[in-house]
């Protein structure tokens, strides 16, 4: 048979998934009676891709157009998840590059397309949702010609196909259509993939060779490591080595063989070189990794990784409340989850921390607040604190992480997003205004004055604007902005919050806690309206008295309680605070919880107090 390998790439929220969709259901892989059928976003089977919208692990699916099979990679759009577009672009031999008809390229769309160019995959460029009421497809075709025409390196890369599309409803064209509501499918897509994208370069007359791109985990059949077959053909019982590189990491025997059909894999007999596979037999297995017959010595090159920008420290949890809401609160089962982690989402970097606890990094926030989301859905209990920027010191100068942002935001907001880049010290590069009257700025800022703003912009707009960024590379570093987070509203006592207490609250402040909640000394219950901290008994009640007064019987009237995502609870931290994450609850906190502590460790921050040992070294 056929086989063609491609990968869907685009920015976030581009229609990638989507698209995926129709290609499963227009090819018959499912049965009419199948749920799948009248499912949509297929590939995103987790839960917090469904919730969020977005694809967060490559995923592979074959279909089958004119005895052609058709392995499809769906990418990630989202910067902090392109690790995951980088370990699998060497399995392909194309892409379909989906961008928004109305939203046009944008960071994320520049980074898949510069990655694949680089790989130098054949590009079918798909303008996709088309029927949008506010869509732009002959502007956004000229943008995206031009951004091909500044990532080109060689004139083959000049050499794409452009097609249009609805994904959600299963239409594609080769030509912008007169009426989009004609009938048509996605037929023109699958035609430009075979005539357009090559079959894959193999011989199965060499010995079998594969580097393993990802991996998947069985309770019954173990560890699936899952890879294009470059060459050869292997079938189960076949003794294999495994190298890193050229260090040989030992001899296996290969237990099963699978193909990808639709959903499903397929246990085969025998492979077939050029194909997407999937293999066990080998228990600790790693991406990156080279399975070879045992005449050849020597694997691939490791698959190289973008650097992580930010780190967290993750630690058991240590609040007076610890132990209550979750399965897994110890140390050793965190440090087994973390390690189990590391082994399928390579972008990640996790070491001991000298302080204590994990210390992990990621591409940014939200590739960390997934890790932790997830950990927290398993019954994980913990602890961590501010994300911090990692730095690169070379040639005896501190370099620190710079990203190219794009917003796009209506003309009356545009006052908004001035100051507030203004004020992080961006360099403006472009700035655009379309037919639909939506701004677009285009700059550069440091990773430390890129944290916070895209919550707070989401926060004064509403939700109004288009967000996106993407990793440039290390720079000298720049003086850091000031961040204009007001104090916090700190628990004095350790209790049930009470309404009475909690009105006087929400008059000094924005509560995050409603009434009846377990509060604790130390634990964070709003914000200040102020730039200082400042403690409150929030577990008092109102005195009894059998004094009747004209104010005695009116009713507590509360605000509805801020509730903060755990996204922004990273972006809230500051240096001397911490987030308690249960299954349950996230509830910030002070490091520490004691007021006298806090007071000393503020007094030793700024250099007022003195910390030799009473007779030691002129002590009295």
């Amino acid at each position: 048979m056929n086989i063609r390998n491609i990968a869907i790439i685009a920015h976030v929220d581009h229609g990638k998934t989507t698209l995926v969709d129709a290609m499963l259901k227009q090819t018959h892989t499912f049965r009419d009676n199948q749920a799948e059928m009248s499912q949509t976003t297929i590939l995103d089977s987790g839960d917090l891709e469904r919730e969020k919208g977005i694809t967060i692990l490559a995923k592979n699916t074959a279909v089958v157009y004119k005895d052609t099979k058709i392995n499809i990679i769906d990418t990630p759009g989202h910067a902090d998840f392109s690790g995951e577009v980088e370990r699998i672009i060497n399995m392909v031999d194309g892409a379909l590059l989906i961008i928004d008809a109305a939203e046009g390229p944008l960071a994320q769309t520049r980074f898949v397309l510069e990655t694949a160019l680089e790989h130098n995959l054949k590009i079918i460029v798909v303008i996709n949702k088309i029927d949008r009421k506010d869509q732009r497809a002959e502007e956004v075709l000229q943008e995206t010609e031009n951004l091909i025409l500044y990532l080109a390196k060689k004139d083959s890369h000049l050499d794409y196909t452009m097609l249009y599309a609805v994904g959600r409803e299963g239409k594609a064209w080769k030509t912008m259509p007169p009426d989009i509501h004609d009938k048509a499918d996605i037929s023109p897509i699958f035609e430009t993939i075979l005539s357009v994208i090559p079959a894959p370069i193999s011989d199965s007359d060499l010995p079998f060779k594969m580097q393993v791109s990802t991996l998947d985990f069985d309770d019954y059949k173990g560890t699936y490591a899952i890879g294009k077959l470059s060459q050869g053909s292997v079938k189960p019982k076949q003794k294999v080595n495994l190298y890193m590189e050229n260090n040989l990491l030992g001899s296996f025997q290969i237990n099963q063989v699978f193909t990808s059909q639709g959903l499903e894999r397929l246990e085969v007999a025998e492979s077939t070189a050029g194909d997407i596979i999937a293999v066990t037999g080998i228990p600790d297995i790693a991406i990156g990794q080279t399975i070879t017959d045992p005449s050849i010595s020597g694997g691939f090159p490791d698959i190289h990784l973008s650097e992580p920008t930010l780190k967290i420290t993750i630690s058991p949890n240590t609040s007076p409340l610890a132990g209550r809401e979750g399965k897994f609160t110890s140390a050793r089962q965190l440090e087994q989850r973390l390690a189990r982690e590391m082994k399928t989402n390579i972008g990640l970097r996790i070491r001991q921390s000298p302080s204590g606890g994990y210390e992990v990094s990621g591409r940014g926030e939200l590739h960390l607040a997934i890790l932790l989301e997830t950990l927290r859905r398993e019954g994980f209990e913990m602890q961590i604190g501010k994300p911090k920027i990692i730095f690169h010191v070379e040639n005896n100068e501190t370099l620190e992480p710079f990203e190219e942002v794009s917003i796009d935001i209506d003309k009356k907001y545009i006052g908004i997003v001035v100051e507030e880049i203004g004020r992080r010290k961006a360099e403006i590069i472009d700035v655009k205004t379309n037919t639909q009257d939506i701004t677009r700025y285009l700059f550069t800022l440091s990773s430390r004055n890129l944290m916070g703003l895209r919550s707070l912009l989401i926060s004064k707009t509403g939700g109004k604007g288009l967000f996106s960024s993407r990793f440039i590379g290390y720079r000298k570093m720049e003086e850091q902005v000031e961040r204009y987070r007001n104090g916090v509203l700190i628990a004095l006592e350790s209790g049930k919050s009470t309404s009475y207490a909690l009105e006087t609250a929400q008059q000094r402040g924005t509560v995050f806690i409603g009434p009846g909640e377990a509060v604790y000394e130390g634990m964070i219950i709003g914000l200040n309206s102020r730039r200082e901290d400042m403690e409150m008994n929030i577990i008092r009640f109102k005195k009894l008295t059998n004094m009747h007064t004209e104010n005695s019987d009116v009713a507590i009237t509360l605000d509805t309680p801020l509730r903060l995502s755990l996204e922004q609870c990273l972006d809230f931290l500051e240096d001397d605070e911490m987030l308690e994450i249960t299954p349950l609850n996230l509830r910030l906190r002070k490091a520490h919880l004691n007021k006298i502590l806090r007071k000393r460790a503020e007094k030793r921050k700024n250099g007022s107090i003195n910390d030799t040992p009473r007779g030691k070294l002129g002590g009295i």
